[in-house]
């Protein structure tokens, strides 16, 4: 059990139990989130569904790890929580592949729960990493969004 905050970019697959590292013994919960690419999207604008084939990930990394940090100290003060952990995989993803880990530990579940939500949410918003969805029929860059 660590128990220390971290912040990674990653080519590598994401090992979901890195979220463990998040785990200090005064805490009684740690919320994990483990996005993964999935096959199918609905378009925001057309709401057309399109099948998609896999992923790639690009990012400014020196800024991404930066924001990411920004965002762990932010949750730290607007939420009751102890450690925060977040790994993003940068490069070529396929279906099913972890993209983004986020855990949270908190001394209860209530903040762990919120705190992640909030993150994740934040994460696509302000982290310059950018997600290309590539489809049997052609690709997009997709803005993040909640």
């Amino acid at each position: 059990m660590s128990g220390e905050d971290f912040t990674e970019l990653t080519t590598d697959p994401i090992d979901i139990t890195v979220a463990r590292r998040a785990r200090p013994p005064k805490c009684g919960a740690t919320v994990t989130l483990d996005g993964y690419a999935r096959q199918f999207t609905k378009d925001k604008t057309t709401g057309e569904i399109r099948e998609t084939t896999h992923l790639v990930y690009e990012a400014y990394e020196p800024m991404a790890i930066k924001e990411m940090q920004k965002l762990i100290d932010r949750a730290k003060s607007e939420f009751e929580i102890a450690n925060v952990g977040i790994v993003h995989r940068l490069g070529r993803l396929e279906i099913g592949e972890t993209s983004v880990v986020v855990s949270v530990a908190a001394p209860h579940r209530k903040d762990a729960f919120a705190a992640c939500e909030w993150i994740i949410r934040e994460l696509k918003k302000t982290v310059p990493i950018w997600k290309k969805e590539v489809y049997a029929d052609g690709e997009a860059w997709v803005e993040g969004e909640g």
